[in-house]
């Protein structure tokens, strides 16, 4: 059995995003997109919660980090998401994507993704 992928869509915060002025005084909408791989073949067959990644854990923790965290860029608020997801020894391969809705005059939102390959654990 190849391996399960869990996928958080669309997950819609507020936090404090950007280095300039008004960035860093008012909150702003963020959206985040988690995929997460693990080996899912034993909770398959065993219908076991304890068997299986538990992503509400996963996402709470990510919504606790972004919205009482202060971040001046993107790549640092999607790294520490990434180092969350990736936290439980079960996760071989994770993706996470952060979209700033209005960034730019003339663009729906500028987005910035990281990955990360723990297939070696």
């Amino acid at each position: 059995m190849s391996h399960a992928k869990i996928k958080i869509t669309n997950l819609r915060l507020r936090t404090f995003i950007g280095f300039n002025p008004d960035e860093r005084e008012k909150q702003q909408d963020v959206v985040i997109n988690i995929e997460i791989h693990y080996p899912a073949a034993l909770s398959a067959q065993t219908d076991d919660v304890s068997d299986a990644l538990n992503y509400k854990v996963i996402t709470k923790k990510v919504i606790q980090h972004v919205e009482e965290g202060r971040f001046l860029l993107l790549e640092k608020l999607v790294s520490d998401i990434l180092t969350i997801s990736c936290e439980h020894p079960w996760v071989r391969y994770c993706q996470v994507t952060v979209d700033k809705p209005h960034a730019l005059r003339f663009a729906d939102s500028v987005s910035l993704s990281l990955e990360s390959h723990l297939d070696d654990r």
